[in-house]
């Protein structure tokens, strides 16, 4: 695991002026990798390339980067794991591959480019990674990011320069960095919590899809090409649509866990010490039984808890890894411990983030770091197995079918009734009543009423998806244009006749990259841990989308095919009770320890003097939120996360 980054500009350049520069912008990123650290530039040409290392394969100088490759035509910077890359290597010598010097599979993937070409190479390639690779005959820069989106890449033009990297604050060191915020990606952010692919937070700054590589010279300045797609979610879901599975319940148990196995194999290869996250649910408990069933010694394993009721599945974690003989190690957090992450969460993620699990992510990232250098994870098998409450449950597309009976000419008036003054009327006797019991405070009334009232003018089962997972259905941002586009359309997911895993294929192309991987990657990498994914290897995701349903959601359970392959190795009782979810109190601690901080934060003159939020619309939440009348914590989070991040970076 590394950190990439550079610039190119066609024009050329000083060498020993951009030197310092491509220095600056490679340390930036020194937290990703803090072993080693390279540079490589051409003046002529006008390409520079950093590196910073973090030693897992090869921890020799044969590792080091940027790498040239033997012939001397190409120069690569790369970020990530090649699981596969000893395969790679057999093949290439089956070719009459020259000699290789080191061990690593930067080297390995280097040489599959050359005598291959960079789009066949990227489709033998199992793993994560990003990377840049300047091609010296052609004078031709191509970006490259792995297939569903795990290691991270920004692209830019800026004053004329191409800039890339990881990490958004190593394209800041360069001087020609625009500073320029995107105002309608804040609307996306405050939408969902995240900023979707292709966009980042500062114009003209983008994401490079996950599965596609892109390429630039001196025909294509200030442009954007199209980015060529080598692997697509949507293809391998058409594929498991139009071939599925055949066979009989166990058939599908034996090859989920001899397809999981092999990419547990490959992802446990490494020359550091390794381990894993174990949270005590379905995903990690998975990857960690078959990682003990593979070893011969026990696997490091690492959880956190929490003080805070409803929060802790340290004892679960701890039950299981008892079960599998592990190396366990758990550490509890009081509140105040997590709480003092939060003015680290704006430098570690870049852009404005609002999962507050980052939070215990973090934490359980730092620990493990005391202990190993790579951790595996047990992310995606939710957006993959059906393990999320609306993928399982028919409330969703009961509602979706109430909303179409109502006449299209009578939805307007239906949805204004919904959004009247007649719902808060409700809420202020309700409110009067919940306090007067000590009962739970839960979303209100007219919150309720309306979300069903966007619900209603959804016009089409996607578009109403996306609306039932907003934070914010109206985001109260001034001076915007609701204009930017998703980075994947309709037509991708509508070859899906189950409205549920159309649901689960929206989520694997938007929440999960941009949200979930997003949180892994940037907080280990914060404190130099290498995550690792295996749920994510390219071939368990095409088995799982030709799959039926029904072996992903079954007698009203979730993951049933993953829960299958885990009772093999652990008891029943152990696993099978409610999911909690690995989150904090936000909830509470705005109401409570967080009041003072989000108070300044949301002051009124600040808002109005910083021109980006509806002021009436964010205060109105906060006040509901604090007298008790609704909890609105995701969504208040959402606008508390964007001010601190506009506070260190405006």
């Amino acid at each position: 695991m590394c950190g990439i980054t550079g610039f190119f500009n066609a024009a050329g350049f000083d060498p020993s002026l951009a030197e310092s520069t491509i220095i600056a912008m490679r340390d930036r990123l020194g937290h990703r990798g803090p072993d080693d650290a390279g540079i490589w530039l051409d003046g002529d040409a006008g390409i520079a390339l950093g590196h910073r290392r973090l030693s897992i394969l090869d921890l020799s100088a044969l590792g080091h980067q940027p790498m040239v490759s033997t012939t001397g035509r190409y120069v690569i910077a790369f970020n990530g794991e090649i699981y596969n890359h000893q395969e790679m290597r057999s093949e290439i010598d089956g070719l009459n591959f020259g000699h290789w010097r080191g061990t690593s599979d930067t080297e390995t993937l280097l040489a599959t480019i050359e005598l291959l070409g960079l789009e066949e190479a990227l489709k033998k390639a199992a793993g994560m990674f990003a990377l840049a690779l300047w091609d010296r005959q052609e004078r031709s820069l191509s970006l490259a990011r792995d297939r569903m989106g795990e290691k991270p890449l920004y692209y830019g033009w800026q004053q004329g320069t191409l800039l890339f990297g990881s990490e958004l604050k190593a394209l800041r060191r360069h001087p020609s960095f625009e500073n320029d915020i995107e105002r309608d990606v804040l609307t996306l952010y405050l939408t969902h919590g995240y900023i979707p692919a292709p966009w980042s937070i500062w114009r003209g700054v983008r994401k490079l899809l996950p599965g596609t590589w892109v390429s630039f010279d001196a025909k294509n300045r200030d442009t954007l090409p199209e980015p060529t797609s080598y692997w697509s979610l949507s293809q391998a879901i058409i594929r498991g649509q139009s071939e599925p599975f055949v066979g009989s319940d166990i058939d599908a148990i034996d090859a989920l866990e001899r397809q999981l196995s092999v990419a547990i194999s490959g992802q446990s290869i490494a020359d550091v010490p390794l381990g894993a996250f174990l949270s005590g649910g379905i995903d990690s408990s998975t990857v960690v039984a078959l990682m003990q069933s593979q070893s011969a010694r026990p696997v490091k394993t690492f959880t956190i808890g929490f003080d805070a009721a409803g929060y802790n599945e340290a004892e679960h974690a701890k039950a299981i890894a008892k079960h599998l003989g592990t190396e366990h190690t758990e550490l509890y957090v009081r509140s105040e411990q997590a709480r003092d992450v939060i003015p680290r969460l704006t430098n570690i993620y870049d852009e404005p983030f609002g999962d507050s699990s980052g939070i215990p992510t973090y934490l359980v990232s730092r620990m493990a770091r005391e202990h190993v250098t790579v951790s595996l994870s047990g992310d995606g098998g939710d957006e993959l197995f059906g393990g999320y409450g609306r993928y399982f449950n028919q409330k969703a597309e009961n509602l979706w079918r109430s909303c179409r009976r109502i006449p299209r000419v009578m939805q307007p008036t239906t949805a204004a009734a919904l959004r009247s003054s007649l719902p808060r009327f409700i809420d202020r006797c309700s409110q009067q009543f919940t306090n007067a019991m000590g009962l739970p405070i839960r979303k209100s009334v007219a919150a309720r009423c309306c979300l069903a009232a966007s619900l209603i003018e959804s016009e089409t089962q996607n578009a109403y998806y996306r609306t039932m997972i907003s934070q914010w259905n109206t985001p109260p941002v001034l001076q915007h244009s609701p204009k930017l586009k998703y980075g994947y359309s309709d037509d991708q997911v509508n070859c899906i006749p189950e409205s549920v895993q159309r649901m689960m294929a929206i989520d694997s192309v938007t929440y999960l990259p941009d949200d979930i991987l997003v949180k892994v990657d940037r907080a280990a990498m914060s404190v130099s841990l290498e995550t690792r994914v295996p749920l994510l290897d390219h071939r368990v995701i095409e088995l799982a989308w030709s799959l039926p349903y029904d072996m992903k959601v079954r007698d009203v359970h979730g993951k049933w095919l993953l829960r299958q392959v885990l009772y093999r190795h652990i008891p029943r009782e152990l696993i099978d009770r409610p999911k909690k979810g690995f989150g904090v109190p936000v909830d509470l601690w705005l109401r409570g320890p967080l009041r003072e901080w989000a108070e300044e934060l949301l002051n009124p003159q600040r808002l109005r003097d910083q021109g980006y939020l509806d002021v009436k619309a964010v205060r109105s939440r906060w006040d509901q939120h604090i007298n008790g009348s609704n909890n609105w914590k995701d969504s208040l989070w959402l606008v508390l996360m964007w001010q601190a991040w506009l506070e260190n970076n405006g």
